[in-house]
């Protein structure tokens, strides 16, 4: 294979990748209560550490499906699940933990970086339920 033909799906891979980064934090900016975007505009860190592990959650899905599928379509079916299970997660977590939107907004780091880590690690076992 030359450089070429092995750049192509490199390409499709990398692009469909940040696409469906940015599908996700498009839709899971809007399901959540609070502006994240904005809060860390402002120096929020619990909305940067939520954020930041849901990020890290989803990409780690995609890093896996494209290492591990052949397939171009497969890793965006899997693509889309890493989504809803991200967004799933959230909503858990928002209804165990009745507060955890208000502290987020109020910059309260150590209710930020739980959800953070906890989408994270759910992203994480996502991820490995692949191989």
């Amino acid at each position: 294979m030359n450089a070429i033909d092995a750049a192509v799906p490199y390409l499709a891979y990398l692009t469909s990748a940040l696409l469906m980064l940015a599908v996700f934090l498009v839709l899971y900016t809007r399901v959540t209560r609070f502006d994240e975007l904005k809060l860390i505009r402002e120096g929020n860190p619990a909305a940067a550490l939520s954020l930041g592990g849901a990020v890290l959650g989803f990409s780690c899905t995609l890093a896996f499906s494209i290492a591990l599928h052949a397939s171009w379509h497969l890793f965006l079916v899997w693509s889309a699940a890493a989504l809803i299970v991200q967004v799933f997660t959230y909503a858990c977590v928002a209804r165990a933990l009745r507060h955890m939107n208000q502290a987020i907004h109020e910059g309260n780091a150590a209710m930020g970086g739980v959800m953070g880590a906890i989408s994270a690690g759910v992203g994480l076992i996502n991820a490995a339920c692949l191989t």
